[in-house]
């Protein structure tokens, strides 16, 4: 099985939502940072992938027909190398809105995780996500200004790497129909998902902390 739809998208841009919508579509399983949670034995992988090393793309995401989040947002540009049949769906969202979630769940996160509590498999899931594509991508994921200037790169990288045809930028306000106009695909009879606000985000660890 190889990818047939990229992610792009940084997280908080609506990525949980869009692995519900693209389960319902028939292209999942979807790749998410919550599957390599669910399996650890995904983390070689990514360790070889952030130093640098070739890995077998097939490998890396088998058994999956598509993409959304961190950390398979990070490697966009080498993934659609390697599926050239994918496509590339860009979620994105306000700026300010994004740094608004992204800084009161992943961004905080990220920011306590070496003093948090986490079961061993997750610590060093988060070890190897904060040392991977978390540095690669901020030069300091807990400034404004830098945050927001490292999201707006990645936007317009993507808009400047593929042409129309093979790109959906997508806010998932937007709903069904231009998702399943971009994918050939028809309207779903059911709501359109939205998913993972900041309290589920942090249901994953047993709650907010207090501050960061």
């Amino acid at each position: 099985m190889s990818l047939q739809i990229i992610g792009s998208g940084f997280g908080r841009t609506g990525t949980m939502t869009m692995k519900d919508a693209l389960g319902i579509l028939g292209f999942g399983p979807t790749h998410h940072m919550t599957e390599i949670m669910e399996n650890p034995s995904q983390l070689s992988h990514w360790k070889a992938i952030f130093a640098g090393q070739d890995v077998d793309w097939d490998e890396v995401f088998a058994g999956y027909k598509s993409q959304v989040d961190w950390p398979g947002a990070h490697v966009w540009h080498q993934t659609s190398i390697a599926f050239p049949g994918a496509r590339v769906i860009h979620t994105e969202r306000p700026e300010d809105d994004w740094w608004a979630s992204f800084s009161t769940t992943i961004g905080k996160f990220f920011a306590l995780s070496d003093k948090m509590e986490l079961p061993p498999e997750f610590a060093e899931i988060f070890a190897t996500m904060k040392n991977g594509f978390l540095r690669q991508t901020f030069t300091d994921f807990t400034d404004r200004d830098a945050a927001i200037a490292a999201y707006r790169r990645n936007n317009e990288k993507v808009r400047e790497t593929f042409p129309a045809d093979r790109l959906l930028v997508f806010n998932v306000a937007e709903g069904w129909e231009p998702l399943c106009d971009f994918l050939g695909v028809p309207v779903p009879d059911e709501p359109f998902p939205h998913k993972n606000q900041r309290q589920e985000f942090w249901e994953h660890f047993g709650g907010e902390p207090a501050a960061a």
